[in-house]
Formats: structure tokens, sequence, C-alpha cells
């Protein structure tokens, strides 16, 4: 599934702690993505149920997704990580879990028991 979810992204940018010195207090780096999941026209049903499902410690009552990035020391890095981390939960909302099949005691089974 490609599509294009840049209209949707929202970014805040935030001064970040860590390595950087005197940088740190003077350079908004750690950025911090927005994406509504719950309004989203672009995402399937299905995938937006399981999206839902799998990311409650990045979701906002109101279905936001939040994810921080402050990784690196720039803020077009951290910028593409938490694209990068979106991209990830995307793609793991959008693998349909294998139904379960019932399954039939062997022969052998049986004969043991």
């Amino acid at each position: 599934m490609m599509v294009d979810f840049s209209s949707e992204i929202k970014f805040k940018t935030a001064r970040s702690g860590g390595k950087g010195g005197q940088n740190v207090n003077k350079v908004s780096t750690a950025v911090q993505l927005r994406f509504d999941v719950l309004h989203s026209p672009s995402l399937p049903p299905d995938t937006r149920e399981r999206l839902l499902k799998i990311a409650t410690s990045h979701l906002t009552k109101e279905g936001v997704m939040i994810i921080t990035a402050r990784r690196f020391r720039t803020q077009a890095q951290n910028r593409q990580d938490a694209l990068d981390q979106l991209a990830d939960w995307l793609r793991r909302a959008e693998v349909r879990p294998k139904a379960h099949l019932k399954t039939k005691p062997t022969l052998a089974s049986k004969q043991r028991r």
C-alpha cells in the first residue's frame, strides 16, 4: 500500500536533552509527529482497527498517534526517524493475523491417552 499521508501528518519541534553541549539549549531538534488515526481518510478500516489495537501506548483518547523522535542531533534526521517509525507502525497494522484453524488430535496421541 503506497498512500501519501503527508497532508495528514503534523510536526512539532521541541528542545531535546542529551548530547549537544550548549547547542542543546538553543536549537529545537526533537520532533513530535502527530497522525490522526481515527479520522484518517487514507487508512482502510481494517488497518485502522489493527493500528488502534497495537499502538495503544502512542494514542491519545481522541485517536491521535504521537511519535516523539529525539535520537539524533539534527531536526531533519529526527523528522525522518519519526516518519520511519510511523511507516513501521503502518506496515505492522497492514498484516492480517492468521486465522486459527482447529486441529484434531493425531491417532498416536489418542492411543497414548
